[in-house]
């Protein structure tokens, strides 16, 4: 995988434009003055644990005693699981589940699991076992999808505004069908090492 498919993956996993609706919802609970600075935060604590993720993963995979070939297959099967969420979306609301005492995020939902979710550390550890002499491409490629999902996310309002819900579910379906083939891909190319391996995992 080069720069600009690592880039293209991680952005359609952050999934951006479909989170646009649970960002307004989250951030409606704080203060208009103090959004884009919650937003901004949060973003930045995403970005964080995305690279600590890519700069950890081969030590995390061999504390764990697992497996490139595993990492792969579990990642097609979460990215499957997630493109057919996004192309058969259901009602989706972080309020009810963040209806606490506290005005304001921290960490939880917006960095955690709405940026950087299971799919795009998974994802991070695969990149960074498979071609770990090519880490500064993978951090390019970070933080290009994180700039790209950060623009949309700052820009939320105004893209609700442009596209209507109606839009933002059609660019979703989308990018959740390119998902369902790249899924596909990372499921079958783990299946090709286990099996190249002679089974041992």
């Amino acid at each position: 995988m080069d720069l600009i498919g690592a880039t293209v993956l991680l952005f359609v996993v952050m999934d951006p434009l479909g989170n646009i609706p649970i960002f307004l919802a989250v951030l409606d609970k704080v203060a208009p003055e103090r959004r884009y600075r919650v937003l901004i935060r949060e973003l930045i604590l995403a970005l964080l644990l995305l690279l600590a993720f890519l700069f950890s993963g081969k030590y995390v995979l061999a504390f764990l005693g697992l497996s490139q070939a595993s990492i792969s297959v579990a990642g097609g099967i979460i990215l499957f699981l997630i493109a057919l969420k996004m192309i058969f979306p259901v009602p989706r609301s972080m309020r009810d589940d963040y209806d606490d005492d506290h005005d304001e995020p921290f960490l939880v939902p917006l960095a955690v699991p709405m940026i950087a979710g299971p799919s795009a550390m998974a994802i991070l550890l695969l990149l960074a076992t498979a071609e770990p002499g090519r880490l500064g491409i993978w951090t390019l490629a970070v933080l290009a999808a994180w700039g790209a999902t950060a623009v949309i996310l700052l820009a939320a309002p105004l893209l609700k505004r442009l596209l209507g819900q109606r839009g933002l579910i059609a660019t979703e379906r989308l990018m959740g069908m390119l998902l369902v083939a790249i899924a596909v891909q990372m499921f079958l190319e783990g299946v090709t090492q286990f099996l190249g391996g002679n089974g041992t995992l």
